[in-house]
């Protein structure tokens, strides 16, 4: 497996969010500048700053619209990438039992308190690393 999930502690959480993270990995086979990726994904974190779909979750689905996304109003083609995307879903709740970031972290991060509570216990740097690499892992496998 060509995974880039060994290169998520060189950018994630002191620098960029998940979705930031997981998205710029792939820049450079998208065709994309990282800089770009970057700004893309950078509201996608924490849940789209509501703490629901997880920003892993939501830069893989980008990485998976620019590999197989459809460009053209064909419906072959829409169902080719919606059938990647359930694929991707299916393979990160096997590992992890949910897509949405409030579940996975066990904090509602898009409020002040709640994030306060996940820095304190860690959630950013013990949980959200492995969310990243689990969607790195699974991008570079059959998806």
């Amino acid at each position: 497996m060509n995974s880039k999930s060994h290169l998520v502690d060189n950018l994630f959480p002191t620098q960029f969010n998940c979705a930031q993270t997981v998205f710029s990995l792939h820049a450079d086979e998208l065709g994309i500048d990282e800089k770009t990726a970057l700004r893309i994904a950078s509201g996608f974190g924490g849940g789209m700053a509501c703490a629901e779909t997880c920003g892993a979750v939501t830069g893989a689905y980008m990485v998976i619209g620019m590999k197989h996304g459809h460009y053209i109003g064909d419906a072959e083609a829409k169902a080719h990438t919606k059938q990647k995307i359930q694929l991707f879903n299916e393979k990160f709740k096997a590992v992890h039992g949910s897509l949405i970031c409030k579940e996975l972290t066990g904090y509602d991060i898009s409020t002040p308190e709640g994030s306060e509570a996940a820095t304190e216990a860690e959630a950013f740097t013990q949980k959200c690393p492995g969310f990243i690499k689990s969607a790195c892992d699974i991008l570079a496998g059959e998806i």
